[in-house]
């Protein structure tokens, strides 16, 4: 929005600096962490008391999370706040990619809005049909696809890129769509799963969508993608201002989230921040570098699988308990050792991410 006040600038003054996707960015940090930092008491508070007994703890899961019972959820509202406000506020609302990750970001917080709202009315751990949740998560997800490969250069349109390679394409054709798909609902499942522990999920979340912000606005710059030999998709620069807001909320949120947490993100929070994760990986082309980025979301999806397949096949468990963080938990590393070492393993992973713009 406010970068319509270019308009008023005569090439040498303020008003020129709305020009420039770094320093709206910048604003679209700050207005985010100062947002979060307002309303975070304010909407806890009135979680609490609409709440009463908060998120329902698992009967099933560690000893030690039954300390937390009563704690508010629905969190992730803090966060998509600040993220759409600092969005509107900061980016340019002529590009479609924004809009795109928007899409996403918005439908998966009302998915897990819906599951949040069922879990506290039922008092129990049984929210929104998984069938539904996925269905309408599926359905997000392939307007988003489409969408995006409508956006991409005809010449990306359908291919998928490889990372480290240059100028290796795989032409997907039709099946791109489905394949982003994919990308989008296994991203946002993925960190729902990881958002079980005070303070796990979000920095992991900040870090690779740091890590994805530079990748947008590397890709979108000609003069970049021809020093990286990446290739060049006009209009995904916009997406890191969508970044810094997230990382700003992010922040604002981590803030009343750090062990022990005030409130949880919930669903509303993990599959909004997961999708959004995923549609930006569609939007740069860089899927497969996602993966590496949110290594650790895919370690906590797969060892739910891993359990689950293992168990049906030989009524035996691999882990102690799934997700994989519970597993160390049972192993009795403490909940502020778990969420620090996971935090330094995302590190790790996006610094080797950022790398494979170099490597070529």
């Amino acid at each position: 929005m406010l970068y319509w006040l270019t308009g008023l600038s005569d090439g040498g003054d303020v008003f020129n600096l709305f020009r420039y996707i770094t320093f709206r960015a910048g604003g679209a940090f700050l207005t985010a962490l100062i947002f979060g930092f307002l309303f975070g008491r304010p909407l806890i508070d009135v979680l609490r008391k609409r709440q009463g007994k908060g998120q329902p703890i698992r009967s099933d899961g560690p000893e030690g999370h039954f300390v937390k019972a009563g704690t508010p959820t629905m969190g992730g509202l803090l966060i998509v706040g600040a993220l759409l406000t600092a969005t509107l506020l900061w980016a340019r609302l002529d590009n479609g990619f924004v809009w795109m990750v928007l899409f996403v970001t918005m439908g998966y917080a009302a998915i897990g809005f819906a599951d949040d709202y069922a879990k506290v009315k039922k008092q129990n751990t049984d929210g929104v049909s998984g069938k539904v949740r996925l269905l309408i998560g599926f359905g997000i997800a392939a307007i988003a696809a489409a969408w995006a490969a409508w956006l991409h250069p005809a010449e990306l349109t359908g291919e998928l890129a490889f990372p480290v390679f240059k100028n290796a394409l795989l032409d997907l054709g039709w099946f791109f769509v489905p394949f982003a798909m994919i990308v989008i609902v296994g991203a946002a499942n993925a960190v729902n799963l990881t958002d079980g522990l005070d303070g796990l999920a979000i920095m992991p979340v900040m870090i690779a969508g740091g890590t994805l912000g530079i990748i947008a606005y590397a890709v979108g710059r000609t003069d970049f993608t021809e020093y990286l030999d990446v290739h060049y998709v006009p209009g995904t620069g916009e997406i890191l201002i969508f970044t810094a807001a997230l990382i700003g909320g992010g922040l604002g949120f981590l803030w009343y989230n750090a062990p022990p947490a005030a409130v949880f993100m919930g669903d509303t929070g993990s599959l909004a921040l997961g999708g959004a994760l995923g549609a930006i990986a569609v939007a740069t082309k860089h899927e497969i570098v996602l993966a590496i980025v949110g290594g650790l979301f895919v370690v906590e999806a797969l060892s739910v699988i891993i359990q689950v397949l293992y168990f049906k096949r030989t009524g035996k468990r691999v882990f102690l308990m799934a997700p994989i963080h519970h597993h160390y938990e049972k192993k009795g590393w403490a909940e502020p050792q778990i969420v620090i070492r996971f935090w330094i393993i995302s590190l790790i992973l996006a610094l080797i991410g950022l790398a494979t713009l170099k490597l070529r």
